[in-house]
Parts: structure tokens; sequence; C-alpha cells
């Protein structure tokens, strides 16, 4: 039932900053904030109690709630909860902290709407981290789509509506090919055992013929690979990242990526083992192109939004070669980048926010010498472009170091393709330091640094990233047991 409570939370949350704010604008930020707090506080309570339960050694479900819902068609509400969507779970709740802080002053407007949005998001995501009804699936990949489209319609940048268009029409492509592949599923289980259900533990057991399992494990992967996104499905991102408001872009690049990262997980390789092992070595093909591809791009942007979205492309490549090279350690390392990214990435998002909102530009060419003015915000945004180069003690270099050495065993010759993405990422990286905090001044007004909300949002993403570079051992045996069972 807590996971209920977890969802619901932010659906009640979402819907009393709507009527409330018609009073009081001040309200729709504190029912928020207390929405994902709490939901964060329930969170932790859970980590405790999955600790202390010893769960993690094996590869059980540690809380699995069903209650029929609509039993003529076979559906019912279903969440379950294991070490995976345990770790996720956790970085939605802490991300979701982070976005309605970063919003605070910066939404000037329908501030009831813009919360609704935002925790009906966040709560589209925990459904989707905790459904096991392949329907109740598709319902909150659709909830969450939804909103985020108005974040960005709404609240984003001069080109907003175009950004908008284009994320909702390519993720609602891969959600439409998802739905069919759940229907061809959920028929086929009917015409085998005569019982029809959307239930993931009942459709494991689905014996499609081979050329069949193959059409509907494609139409599973061409969602998530949409979401996650895979070259040449990823133009939507660089889009919306730019377009979006900052939450909107901490959310996509935290948390809205990571969606079809566990989908692949969670049901591709799952459903469809023998498909999924035959198309390995082409998703690795296509994750090694990401990774290069990602940062060659990255590279030549002016927009700083656009170059860390390039940088999520890049990173989201070594999650997609993990994946595919079907070992534990490199399943570990994907679980990590998971993590490490949405904190990274995220972290430089909310910088990237800041900036715009002291110098009303994204542009790096009309930056330059900024850690003079700001020496705080220089020096949080070095450890957070370090962090995103991979460098040693913090977590992005834990998970890129597990990722290649899994994938070294099943393609010698693409995990060297992929580690010339570790040099390229240097290139871009230190191009944007240089561009935006190095160098000659341009910028003549004086300038404020990090305030103290802004310095408790960094604080907390850089004891996050630093934890999990010199201890990443408490995740690794959270989510070992569900690696484990994945892998065999």
């Amino acid at each position: 039932m807590i996971l209920v409570w977890l969802i619901a939370i932010l659906l009640i949350g979402g819907t009393l900053c709507w009527l409330l704010a018609q009073w009081n604008k001040v309200f729709p930020k504190w029912i928020a904030l207390c929405a994902t707090v709490a939901g964060l506080v329930l969170m932790v309570w859970l980590c405790l109690q999955y600790k202390n339960s010893g769960d993690g050694a094996g590869s059980e479900w540690f809380i699995n709630y069903r209650l029929s819902w609509i039993p003529a068609f076979g559906i019912s509400f279903h969440l379950a909860l294991d070490g995976l969507s345990l770790v996720l779970l956790l970085l939605t709740f802490f991300l979701g902290i982070l976005s309605v802080l970063c919003s605070w002053n910066e939404i000037k407007e329908k501030h009831g709407f813009y919360f609704f949005n935002l925790l009906w998001t966040l709560a589209g995501i925990c459904g989707v981290f905790v459904a096991m009804d392949l329907f109740l699936f598709y319902f909150f990949w659709e909830v969450m789509l939804v909103p985020m489209y108005f974040l960005i319609s709404i609240w984003g940048d001069t080109n907003r509506r175009y950004a908008s268009y284009k994320f909702f029409l390519f993720t609602q492509a891969g959600g439409l090919l998802m739905l069919l592949s759940i229907l061809a599923l959920y028929f086929i289980h009917a015409q085998q055992t005569g019982i029809y259900s959307f239930d993931y533990f009942d459709l494991l057991h689905t014996s499609p013929g081979a050329s069949t399992a193959k059409w509907i494990m494609m139409g599973f992967l061409f969602a998530f690979m949409v979401k996650l996104p895979v070259v040449p499905f990823h133009s939507w991102l660089p889009d919306a990242h730019s377009e979006a408001p900052t939450a909107g872009s901490l959310i996509l690049a935290g948390l809205l990526l990571k969606t079809g990262a566990y989908g692949i997980i969670r049901f591709v390789l799952t459903l469809f083992p023998q498909q999924a092992q035959a198309f390995g070595w082409w998703a690795m093909l296509l994750g090694a192109i990401g990774i290069l591809y990602g940062a060659f791009l990255a590279f030549a942007q002016t927009d700083l939004k656009r170059l860390i979205a390039y940088t999520s492309v890049s990173h989201m490549g070594f999650v997609l070669l993990g994946i595919f090279a079907f070992n534990e350690i490199a399943m570990q390392g994907v679980i990590m980048q998971i993590l490490t990214h949405g904190i990274s990435t995220g972290a430089l998002f909310v910088m990237a926010g800041m900036l715009k909102e002291r110098l009303h530009t994204r542009d790096i060419n009309q930056m330059g010498g900024l850690w003079t003015a700001m020496p705080f915000m220089g020096g949080a945004a070095m450890l957070f472009t370090m962090a995103s180069l991979g460098l040693p003690m913090l977590g992005n270099f834990i998970a890129e170091f597990l990722i290649l050495i899994g994938a070294f065993s099943a393609s010698a010759a693409l995990t060297v393709l992929a580690t010339l993405g570790l040099i390229f990422s240097a290139c871009y990286a230190l191009r944007m330091m240089q561009k935006v905090f190095l160098g000659p001044a341009t910028v003549t007004a004086p300038l404020k640094d990090m305030n103290v909300r802004e310095w408790v949002m960094m604080s907390a993403l850089t004891i996050g990233i630093i934890v999990l570079g010199l201890f990443p051992q408490p995740v690794i045996d959270m989510v070992k047991g569900v690696v484990g069972a994945l892998v065999d």
C-alpha cells in the first residue's frame, strides 16, 4: 500500500497546487516541496527496511501489491518493488525536490498549473518504475508525457511550441508501437492459456513464435530507444532540453531518459531473452555510435543547454552498450550510470538555468571569465564538468569503468570504439568550462554568486556524486540480486 501512497502524494499534491493557487501564488511552491520531501522520507524509510530485510541478496520482490481493477479484461492495479525500482524511486524523489527548488523564482506565471504538471510528471515516472501490469505501465507512461508537454509548451523558451510538438510526436509514436506490442502479447497469451491478462508475471510464461516474438520485441525496443534516446531517434532531445524550463530539463535528463533504460532492462530482456540476445551486437553498435556522435555534436554547440543535451545522448550510449553486453559487471555499471548521469547532468542543467537567469542568454560565446564574478558557481561547475568527463573519485567514473570492463568481454572492438568517447568527452567538457567560466571576461554588469537556495541544491548534488564515486557499494548491493537474476 505504501507504493500507492508514494504516487498518491504526488497526484494529490499536484491537484492541490492547481486548486489553491487562486488564493495565493506561494501555496503551490510549498505544497510541491512538502509532497516531494514526504516522498523522499518514505523512500529513505523503505531503503532502510529493504536493507534490514536482507532481500537485497536475492531477486525476490520486496513489495508486491495487487488489486483487481478491470477483471473482465484481465487488468489489475499491480505495483511491485525490488532493488532496481527502489534505487530509481530514490533518484526520482531526490531530483523531484531539486526540480521544485530550481523553479522557486524562475516561474513567473500560472504557478498552480505549473506545479500541477511538475508533480504529475513525477507521479507518472514513479508509476512506470513500479507498475507490473502492462496496461497500467502504459497508463503511467502516458501520464508522464502529457504534463511534460505542457511544461515545455507553456513555460519554455522562444521556440517552445516546436520543441513540445516534436517531443510529443516522437515519444507518442514510440508509445503507440509499444501499445501494439502489449496487445499482441496479451492476445497470444490468451490464445495459449485461455486467460486474458496484462500481468507481467503471467506474460513472462508466454511463448510466441520466434518470428512473432522478434516483431513484438521490436515494438517495445523502439519505444524505449526513442526515450533513451538512441541515435538516430534522438533529435527530439536537444530541442526539448534547450526550450524546457530548468526543472523540465532536470526531469528530462535525470528521470525521463531513465524510463527508457528501465523499460529495456525490465521488459525487453526478460520477456524476449533470445530475441534480445540476437539483437545484442547491433544494439551495442548503436550505443557506440551514440557515444561518439553525441560527443562530436556536443563539441560543436554554442547553446549551453543544447551542448549539455548532446552529452546526454553520448552518456546514454554507454547505457545501451552495457545493457546488451549481457553480463553482471556491465549491468551494475548501467545502473550506476543511470544514477550518476541523473545527478551530474541534472546539476549542469541547473547551472545552465542559473546562468540564463543572470545573463539572459544561453550562448556560450557571450559568456567568459565568469569565475571571477561567481567563484562558487565556477567551482561547482568544474566539479560536475569533471564528473561528466569521467574523472576518478566521482560517480560517473565508476559507472563507465564497469560498463567498459563488462562490454569488453562481449565485443572488444565496439568497446575500444566506445572508449574513444571518453577522450572526446574531455574535449567538449573542457571547451565548455573555458568558454563559460575562464578566459577574458565579456560580461561587465555585476553578477551575483549562488544564493542560499542554490547553495542547498548544488551541495546536495555534490554530496551525491562524490559519495557514489567513493562508496558505490551500497547501490551495488541493493541491485545485486536483480542484476544476477537478469543475467542468469
